[in-house]
This record gives structure tokens, sequence and C-alpha cells, in this order.
């Protein structure tokens, strides 16, 4: 799923479908990009389990997953509280480091 949002224009078409499902013309008028390239970058996204795609007549609509938004927002929101509490640490340390001896 990381590697699927390495991309400027994946994250822009996450970006646009966050607003509701669109086909894929509707994503490609949004965005500076070929229609050819927004549906390779929508079979990328689709692999990565980031977006659903749904066939309504002749037109391929795509949607963000929900499962595949949440396994990412949950995946950052524990990398941030790891990283959050062993910044707490540090400055702890440091806090001690530079203030140990104010009293004597």
């Amino acid at each position: 799923m990381l590697d699927a949002l390495g991309d400027p224009t994946r994250r822009a078409i996450l970006e646009v479908l966050g607003g509701g499902p669109r086909s894929v013309q509707a994503i490609a008028d949004e965005l500076p990009v070929s229609r050819p390239a927004v549906s390779r970058h929508l079979r990328l996204l689709k692999g990565a389990q980031l977006v659903s795609e749904e066939r309504q007549g002749t037109r391929h609509v795509y949607a963000l997953r929900a499962e595949g938004v949440e396994a990412v927002a949950a995946f950052f929101a524990e990398v941030w509280s790891g990283a959050a509490a062993r910044f707490a640490v540090v400055a702890d340390n440091l806090g001690d480091d530079l203030g140990g001896d104010e009293g004597g």
C-alpha cells in the first residue's frame, strides 16, 4: 500500500476519490494526467487494495476502499505514536542533561 502512495499522481487520484466515486474520465478531467495514465494508476491502486472498481454499463467507476484507507491510517498512527513516545524520552533526557545541576 505504501508503495502505491509513493507517487504524487496516485495520491492526487485518492484525493479526487475522497469526494466520492468517479469514472476514469471524471478523474482525468480533474487532473493534468491523460485518461490512459489514470487507468494505469488506478490498476496499481486497486492492486494495493486502496480503491474498488464497479462496472456501470460501459464505464468503470472507482471509489476509495475504506478497509485500505483505514489500514494506512492505522499504520501511520502506530508509527507516529511510537515516534512521539521516543521523542518524549529524548526530550526528557535532554532536559535532565541541561538542567540537572541547577540545584547545586
